[in-house]
């Protein structure tokens, strides 16, 4: 069997293409802009309800799953009976975007808390979390039965984020466009999710939103000492 490979043209013909091709990425990077501003104008509500979650330490409550930052990022986890793999592993496509999650102390940095949430028990989480390198990532066992329905994650994964005011939790975001989720990992794109952003000052946004410039953010990750923006207030 013979690979398929790109047609072979000239030089000319090549940068003709790339012109072509640069000219639409800027159009789509324009749409993921305006995406992303929209996402931010996006109004929230009230969680009511009391959730509870197992960590390693024991019982914690969404609340407690911002580890005090003011953005959390939930990503529902699907590890359970009835997954392939199950009791051992979970499901595949999950692992496989779990696996491009980018290093989350730029997303601290950005006082954004990344976790996932699975009906799996602490020892099965921890073991394959073992096996496949996450044990970085904060996982917890779900512990409120209505906590997948009410976050719209009964048949499919699902990204939830939530804002934190005080004590009082606000829901902001929900996506689960399997399109959509699957260019979703590295550090601007989970801060696109989130209703601060990326605090990067030029970046479309409501008055008064907290924002910094460029060269704040351009630092490694173990050099950010301050708290970001949305957490000076």
């Amino acid at each position: 069997m013979t690979v398929a490979k790109p047609p072979v043209v000239t030089s000319a013909q090549w940068e003709a293409e790339l012109a072509d091709l640069a000219a639409l990425e800027e159009s789509v990077a324009a749409q993921l802009e305006g995406l992303a501003a929209a996402r931010k104008r996006m109004p929230m509500v009230r969680v009511e309800r009391d959730y509870r979650f197992e960590g390693p330490d024991g019982d914690v409550s969404l609340l407690e799953l911002f580890e005090g930052r003011t953005q959390l990022i939930l990503y529902r986890f699907f590890f359970e009976e009835g997954v392939g793999g199950w009791p051992d592993a979970g499901c595949v496509g999950c692992s496989s975007w779990a696996d491009g999650v980018a290093d989350l102390g730029l997303l601290h940095a950005r006082d954004i808390t990344f976790a996932m949430a699975s009906p799996a028990s602490q020892p099965q989480l921890r073991a394959y979390a073992e096996r496949m390198g996450w044990t970085d990532l904060p996982w917890y066992t779900i512990g409120s039965d209505s906590f997948t329905e009410d976050f719209g994650a009964t048949d499919w994964f699902a990204l939830n984020v939530f804002l934190r005011d005080g004590d009082e939790v606000y829901r902001t975001y929900y996506l689960q466009n399997g399109p959509m989720v699957s260019a979703i990992g590295s550090v601007t794109s989970l801060a696109s999710l989130t209703p601060y952003g990326g605090q990067i000052e030029g970046e479309d946004v409501p008055d008064g939103w907290p924002q910094a410039p460029m060269s704040y953010w351009m630092r490694r990750h173990d050099e950010f000492h301050e708290p970001a923006p949305s957490a000076r207030g």
